[in-house]
């Protein structure tokens, strides 16, 4: 008589690998945003406006979108550590020739090669860490990686940032970041693996192996609800993070070590709100997180755009709406969607989930913020993303559940193509 042997989880390579992965995306963060502090700075040195801001930010999100998009899926058929490799390589190359920006249309392009660069690394690297890491320990160890992200860019970049900038000019700041990711992406040469086709199933709920075409992303519902709400969680991220430092000086007329300071709290909330809310919804559920995590974020932003010139709560109220708002991120880029596809489309349903919101919602609004700052006053970006937080609960009320633990305790069915064939009662 046959004995099922099983075999002892591999913890140690879970390790390395997700502490790996983590810090190429916390580099990632940095490229990204460290920019933000720097553009009061960076509009005197090139004689900008609020709209070429927004610009700025815009051409690196739609072309992150379009990088992830097609990358996801180059990933699922060639496998993640190529992607990962060659993309983090490009990436810590353009971060240090951003410096030799001379003006406008110069700064576009580099951004936006770098966005390609940053965009390719993304969904390659959310599912290799979902693949690293045991099925119950999904959200925790993706909340890990993920944090990362905030933490370098939005936590660390403002304080050290509008610090260097008092003794250090803004061109030489980019360069000092260039090396890190080379050697992170000597590391990962070494570390990461390319799992077996068999080892893939286990980190889905959709028990269908056979499933490969790209086209078949459209029949789960919970795709189409992940590409409404990361427009709406991106609108919030990008049109806070790229006008409020403007908002804040030109408008309330906060120092710049205090609009570092309150620009800070944008990192830090969604440091914690990305490793704690995706680790509870290992427990509690992935929708009931999403509704609790849009209320919230909504909220807390209101809150920050009735306080004057007060820069603690302005901190306060800062941090709760990005404690929230980057929760729901990371569940929808990570485990909603690679959770809710077969094993063969995870990549490309976290491409295409990033590819929608990073172009609407991290590329138009910004320019449309942009231009709604330049006519009618920087304080009135802030209605745009509150809008944009309660499209997002709406769209959160009609999510499947996926997590594996709450699949497994309710006795429920495998996810379904859902747009044709009804759940399973």
């Amino acid at each position: 008589m046959s004995k099922t042997v099983t075999l002892p989880w591999d913890t140690g390579y879970e390790i390395k690998a997700v502490t790996l992965l983590s810090l190429g995306f916390g580099l990632v963060g940095l490229d990204r945003f460290m920019i933000l502090p720097m553009f009061p700075t960076i509009m005197k040195s090139l004689h900008l406006g609020y709209q070429n801001l927004g610009e700025i930010t815009g051409i690196l999100s739609i072309t992150w979108g379009i990088a992830a998009l097609f990358t996801g899926r180059i990933s699922d058929l060639i496998g993640r550590r190529r992607v990962v490799l060659v993309s983090i390589v490009i990436f810590s190359v353009l971060v240090g020739i951003s410096g030799l920006a001379a003006g406008l249309l110069t700064l576009l392009l580099l951004r936006g090669l770098m966005g390609f660069a940053d965009g390719a690394y993304t969904p390659p690297s959310i599912v290799a860490t979902l693949e690293a890491s045991k099925p119950t320990r999904h959200g925790q160890n993706l909340g890990i990686q993920q944090m990362m992200l905030p933490l370098f860019g939005l936590a660390i970049a403002p304080i050290l940032v509008t610090q260097l900038l008092q003794t250090v000019n803004w061109r030489y700041i980019f360069v000092m970041v260039s090396p890190f990711g080379l050697i992170v992406a000597a590391l990962l040469y070494f570390v990461l693996r390319q799992p077996s086709e068999a080892a893939l199933i286990d980190h889905t709920a959709v028990q269908d192996p056979s499933s490969n075409r790209w086209r078949d992303l459209f029949l789960y519902r919970n795709i189409i609800l992940n590409m409404i709400g990361m427009l709406c969680w991106l609108t919030c991220l990008v049109v806070t993070s790229a006008l409020v430092p403007n908002y804040l000086i030109d408008y309330l007329h906060l120092s710049l070590p205090q609009m570092g300071f309150v620009l800070s709290a944008i990192g830090f909330g969604g440091t914690l709100g990305t490793v704690i809310l995706p680790m509870i919804s290992d427990r509690i559920g992935r929708r009931p997180m999403m509704l609790i995590s849009s209320a919230g974020a909504g909220l807390s932003l209101f809150a920050f755009s009735r306080v004057g010139a007060a820069p603690v709560l302005l901190f306060t109220f800062m941090f709760a709406t990005h404690f929230f708002n980057f929760s729901l991120i990371t569940l929808t880029v990570g485990p909603i969607s690679a959770e809710s596809v077969p094993a063969k489309l995870m990549a490309s349903a976290s491409g295409l989930v990033i590819c929608t919101g990073e172009v609407f919602g991290g590329g138009i609004a910004p320019v449309i913020a942009g231009f709604v700052a330049e006519h009618f006053g920087i304080q009135e970006i802030l209605p745009l993303a509150i809008g944009g937080l309660a499209v997002g609960f709406i769209n959160s009320c009609f999510l499947r559940e996926t997590a594996p633990r709450r699949l497994r305790g309710e006795g429920l069915a495998p996810i379904q193509n859902d747009l044709v064939i009804p759940p399973a009662q």
